[in-house]
């Protein structure tokens, strides 16, 4: 499937609005991204973390540090794999080499630390009518005339009935568009009323203040899927070089930073 005709998601989107010519290299050239410790160590945690909920957050502790250990370490083995030199891999504030090893530690802790959070905090997971739980909700909608998909992390039942979308952060960029779309999302598919979204926080081990969504409007965040659609399908992809160079995984291709 082309980039013109493919669906779009949130995470295009933003990365169009902040770089399209970054959209350009990675989803059009297909240029092979620089590797990145913070991306395993996201993408293990969301492993762990959907376990314990599956599994009615009755899994251990050290079950679910194992799961996260285990899935960060194929991730890096396979990055290695492809990339060995990490002086090549991306990182901040340590030596790439340090970050692997780092992460790896930090992402245990926080593993460990959810477990204990999820019992003693955490609202009951939304189950679909189909009768799935909202863990890792895969949807498909029409917003602004197209086709955006994506998958929700959690989905949580207030108290009054309404939903309450989640999204788990181990790093520090939170995205209220994200949240924003989500909501619409479910209630778009599911017809049912989405008061409020946030986030937790696996650095401070919480939750994020609630952000309302109940005001958000189909129209609103459809502009934005919209606006992005159409300048790809024109073939316009600024380069807009700042501070987000750094933290690139294209900027090895690209002349512009």
């Amino acid at each position: 499937m082309s980039i013109e005709t493919q669906p779009r998601s949130v995470s295009q989107t933003q990365q169009y609005e902040e770089c399209a010519w970054r959209f350009y290299l990675q989803r059009v050239e297909r240029v092979v991204p620089r590797p990145a410790a913070w991306s395993h160590h996201g993408t293990a945690f969301h492993a762990a973390a959907e376990a314990v909920e599956r599994s009615g957050r009755t899994m251990a502790a050290e079950e679910a540090v194992t799961l996260f250990s285990e899935h960060y370490s194929a991730a890096v083995n396979a990055s290695l794999d492809a990339e060995p030199d990490t002086d090549r891999w991306l990182a901040a504030g340590v030596t790439p080499a340090e970050d692997i090893e780092r992460r790896y530690r930090l992402g245990q802790e926080q593993t460990a630390h959810y477990v204990a959070w999820s019992r003693e905090h955490q609202p009951e997971i939304w189950v679909t009518p189909s009768g799935q739980p909202a863990l890792e909700l895969a949807f498909q909608v029409e917003l602004g005339g197209v086709r955006v998909r994506g998958f929700i992390d959690q989905v949580t039942v207030e108290t009054d009935g309404t939903l309450r979308i989640r999204d788990l952060k181990t790093g520090s960029t939170k995205s209220r568009f994200q949240l924003e779309t989500y909501g619409v999302a479910v209630e778009r598919a599911y017809d049912v009323p989405v008061g409020c979204g946030d986030w937790y926080l696996a650095k401070g081990g919480r939750l994020s203040r609630p952000v309302a969504l109940d005001g958000v409007t189909e129209e609103s965040v459809g502009e934005r899927f919209a606006a992005m659609d159409a300048g790809v399908k024109r073939g316009d992809f600024p380069a807009r070089p700042g501070f987000s160079c750094r933290f690139c995984d294209v900027s090895h291709a690209c002349s512009a930073k």
